[in-house]
């Protein structure tokens, strides 16, 4: 398996698993799939130590209940001296992601640890003078908007808006990328007959026109991403970028989770790969390439809620491929014209079958 690197693509290694492949396994299959960036849930020290000296570049991310402990910059300070400091910079943490979804979480209370929290670790990497080399940031739903359609109507709910606004001014301040996790699958498992398939699979579509700025969409990611980019605009603030930390597909699923196939999988998945090769933007912001963190690198069967969640990886645990996701000899300039093996990427199984 080959991916050409991409250097706007990375993946999410989640650990959720009861027989995950050893990190240097991982290791290995990521290089074999020329992936250079991902994400990891935690600090696990096995993987911090396994990844050096290699070339992928690592987010790592302080567990939701730690935030309370962080806030305090003394915490914060020990957090990341014996966290972060130990492994850098033979381990290429790239961030920290303070937390996960906190927005959006069920305990409220963590809302007003956040900005605190990332304010103290960010304050902690200055004062090991780490902070030129690692960004903090949180990873955050779409749950947050209230408004998403059309993109340029996208505004953030009013219950986070206060937090929203020092969380906005921290990463103005330090540079650091507003994170969403988004799954155009969502939205068509909410309301198949109303969203067309071939527009959250990045097939050919008619898309949409934002009938306020005239911009075209022909897929439901960048209109996701952009609607972020709008409501960050009614905040006031305009320079930030927003990357995806989270996208995918999943290859199976409860009866009542319409579009959840190895199939629509597969799709979805080479298409967002196809888009990430040719560096794109956004309608929004077409000459910013988006970056974008594929879900997920295995399937976790001891995540909890319905099958889907249990099989959103391109790999089961033992490392063979959960499905074909078809992709070999992609152009980087186009998906027709042929073109030379080191222009390819390539995730075929040599079974070609899909495992259920």
């Amino acid at each position: 398996y080959g991916f050409l690197p991409v250097a706007s693509l990375g993946i999410n290694y989640g650990q959720v698993g009861s027989n995950l492949p050893p990190p240097d396994k991982v290791l290995d299959l990521l290089s074999s799939l020329k992936i250079t960036k991902a994400k990891i849930y935690d600090t696990n020290p096995q993987i911090l130590t396994t990844f050096a000296n290699s070339n992928v570049e690592l987010i790592v991310t302080v567990e939701n209940q730690m935030l309370a402990v962080v806030m305090d910059p003394q915490q914060a300070l020990q957090w990341v001296t014996t966290h972060i400091k130990p492994y850098f910079p033979a381990t290429k943490i790239t961030e920290i992601s303070v937390g996960n979804e906190v927005f959006t979480d069920d305990d409220t209370s963590l809302i007003g640890y956040l900005v605190p929290a990332m304010v103290s670790i960010h304050g902690a990497l200055v004062q090991l003078g780490l902070d030129k080399y690692i960004h903090v940031s949180t990873p955050n739903s779409l749950a947050i908007l209230q408004e998403s359609f059309p993109p340029s109507a996208g505004s953030f709910k009013s219950q986070v808006s206060a937090t929203m606004s020092q969380y906005l001014q921290f990463l103005a301040n330090t540079g650091s990328p507003f994170w969403i996790n988004a799954y155009p699958y969502f939205a068509y498992k909410g309301a198949p007959n109303n969203v067309s398939l071939d527009y959250v699979l990045f097939n050919k579509n008619p898309g949409m026109v934002d009938p306020y700025t005239k911009l075209h969409y022909d897929n439901m990611l960048y209109a996701q991403v952009d609607a972020v980019v709008y409501a960050m605009f009614r905040l006031g603030y305009s320079g930030i970028e927003v990357r995806v930390s989270e996208t995918g597909w999943p290859s199976k699923g409860d009866p009542d989770e319409t579009g959840a196939t190895p199939a629509n999988a597969a799709v979805y998945n080479r298409n967002l790969l196809r888009r990430q090769m040719r560096n794109e933007g956004t309608p929004l912001r077409p000459n910013t390439k988006l970056e974008v963190y594929l879900f997920a690198l295995f399937n976790e069967d001891m995540k909890p809620g319905p099958t889907s969640e249990r099989n959103y990886g391109l790999f089961q645990p033992d490392g063979t491929i959960a499905y074909n996701v078809g992709l070999s000899a992609l152009s980087t300039t186009s998906s027709t014209s042929s073109s030379s093996s080191s222009a390819s990427i390539f995730l075929t199984s040599s079974a070609d079958k899909v495992k259920s």
